[in-house]
């Protein structure tokens, strides 16, 4: 008990959208820098997504290849952009036509790769949480390819990084290993709740990587873009996407973050985290 609040009892946690008012605070200055463009990506599969950028807005046409049970589609949806670094690009949309649907979109121009991170709404079941993500690698059709392939690392693995969002968010995350985190509410109407949920990070460059975590108690995922380069001054740029407290409607919305590396932990080799599983 804290303040007379049992903070074990998760049927008093926020729904997601309790949490939306202020977090966005610190989000970043949206971009223009792709509009009028067009971007192709294209997977291992075949499949290709014309993706045309207009005024707040992406045009896409969606087309399978060889073994993607996807049917075609093409839609526009409101976008938002952000630059995250020279030729580096965050595209965040949410399908009206499939509003259980979110897609955050990765767009490196400098090395001609991309990365689409799906996050899809369902139901929480005893094998998983009510949101997945598909990711997605892939080459833009329109430039040539260089350089290393977005990739899982595990490179955040031991790392105590605190966030703030807002003058009144606040958060740290510790990376316990390649799919679980700890997050804990340092400031804010969660503060003092935390947990420990899935995670999955990709580098898309050197220090700069994709974070997404899956909510286990509220039925939401995250993805977050950050670059670490500069481990006293870490910027994040992210959505959230799940159920809302009505249940009627898929609460969506963008944030951004202030991090600094607060500590990193080094685990003796034969007690190392990321080491392969032993079953």
């Amino acid at each position: 008990m804290t303040n007379g609040l049992n903070l074990s009892d998760t049927t008093t946690w926020l729904p997601l959208d309790g949490l939306a008012p202020g977090f966005d605070a610190s989000k970043a200055e949206l971009s223009t820098a792709l509009e009028g463009k067009t971007f192709t990506t294209v997977d291992d599969r075949g499949t290709r997504v014309t993706h045309t950028f207009g005024p707040g807005t992406v045009s896409w046409n969606y087309r399978p290849g060889e073994g993607d049970d996807i049917e075609a589609a093409s839609h526009t949806d409101t976008c938002e952009v952000i630059e995250v670094d020279d030729d580096l690009f965050y595209a965040q949309f949410h399908h009206e036509y499939r509003p259980t649907e979110a897609v955050s979109l990765i767009l490196d121009l400098r090395s001609g790769r991309s990365l689409s991170i799906i996050s899809v709404l369902g139901e929480k079941t005893t094998a998983q949480v009510a949101v997945q993500h598909v990711f997605t690698p892939g080459r833009l059709e329109e430039l040539g390819q260089s350089g290393e392939a977005p990739a899982p690392t595990m490179e955040l693995v031991g790392r105590r990084v605190l966030w703030v969002y807002s003058s009144e968010h606040a958060y740290e995350h510790l990376y316990l290993s390649p799919h679980w985190y700890t997050w804990q509410c340092l400031a804010g109407p969660e503060q003092g709740l935390a947990d420990t949920d899935e995670n999955s990070v990709w580098m898309i460059r050197p220090g700069i990587y994709v974070f997404t975590w899956r909510e286990k108690v509220i039925p939401c995922g995250s993805v977050t873009i950050a670059d670490h380069r500069d481990q006293k001054s870490i910027r994040s740029h992210g959505v959230l996407f799940g159920e809302g407290e009505n249940g009627a409607a898929p609460t969506h919305f963008t944030f951004g973050a202030h991090g600094r590396l607060l500590s990193n932990t080094v685990h003796p080799v034969e007690y190392d985290p990321s080491r392969p599983l032993e079953r």
